[in-house]
């Protein structure tokens, strides 16, 4: 299958991430999480707005209460511009060494916030659940990067991504109790020539899409975890995908330029070009499957 890739935006972002979809604006936010940026791309003219420079941001989505959650390398905030903010949790994890870094979020439907950390030099992070009271919920350790999550459209799976295990974990959820069990492998890349899987998002048919970093592709996965698809973009540090557009058909996929002309740092796939492009861009690429909208915290 053929599909026109286009780069819509190009600032050279060391590790673009985290895109989300505005429909009331109809614009498509995301990160560069080293470069400590936020973006605002609007599709009608092509423009790629700054709206945040300072703390690194590894994830967000968009608050019932206006403005945006932020899961940073600092902690976690509310935000509406760098001079109208507030912090919800910042420091360490109650009884715990382990920081409140956050590398990548999701919220949840009944408006909480779910994030991963980046934190233990890839030994011990952590995916944990901030309630709407404030209050924290550790939902899995032992993370070796905790990365992509996301919802079924029916409510009753979580997904979860473990990036150096290069595995794809599925839970059940039970959004009465607001519980998760039952964990399980739903994707595994075993092979070597393959990248490790990076973030995600689920479509409105229940289909899974990782972006594999170092493969310069998004994989579509059904939801038994079987491949469906793959595109390929031309940049090998492919980072997270996320719909938008109007009808929700346009696939936005961000990439990340880091380790540009640095010696390897052990995870890549056996053959990997390392004088290829990274990336550092944003795309986006037509299709005939449609996304679902985000949920939105309730802060």
């Amino acid at each position: 299958m053929k599909y026109h890739i286009e780069k819509v935006a190009s600032p050279e972002a060391i590790v673009g991430e985290g895109p989300v979809w505005s429909p009331e604006e109809a614009k498509l936010y995301w990160t560069d999480i080293q470069g400590g940026k936020l973006f605002k791309y609007n599709p009608i003219d092509n423009s790629n707005e700054i709206i945040h420079d300072g703390i690194e941001v590894g994830g967000f989505r968009f608050n019932d209460g206006g403005g945006l959650i932020l899961g940073t390398w600092e902690g976690i905030m509310l935000w509406n511009s760098d001079d109208d903010f507030s912090w919800i949790k910042v420091g360490n994890f109650e009884g715990k060494d382990t920081a409140i870094r956050i590398n990548d979020v999701t919220s949840g439907p009944d408006g909480s916030f779910y994030c991963g950390t980046d934190t233990s030099k890839w030994e011990n992070d952590i995916l944990f659940r901030l309630n709407i009271d404030r209050t924290i919920d550790i939902i899995d350790e032992g993370i070796t990067l905790c990365n992509g999550m996301g919802f079924s459209p029916d409510e009753t799976k979580f997904y979860n991504t473990d990036t150096l295990a290069k595995t794809i974990y599925q839970w059940d959820y039970n959004a009465d109790k607001r519980s998760l069990s039952n964990k399980k492998i739903l994707v595994k890349i075993e092979d070597d020539f393959e990248g490790i899987s990076d973030g995600m998002t689920v479509d409105s048919e229940g289909f899974i899409w990782s972006a594999i970093w170092f493969g310069s592709k998004v994989k579509r996965f059904d939801p038994d975890g079987k491949l469906e698809r793959e595109i390929h973009f031309p940049a090998t540090q492919t980072s997270c995908p996320m719909f938008g557009g109007k009808d929700l058909n346009e696939l936005y996929v961000t990439t990340a330029s880091a380790g540009t002309g640095d010696p390897p740092i052990g995870f890549e796939p056996q053959g990997y070009d390392s004088e290829a492009y990274r990336g550092g861009d944003l795309y986006r690429v037509k299709l005939d499957i449609q996304g679902k909208p985000e949920y939105k915290t309730k802060f």
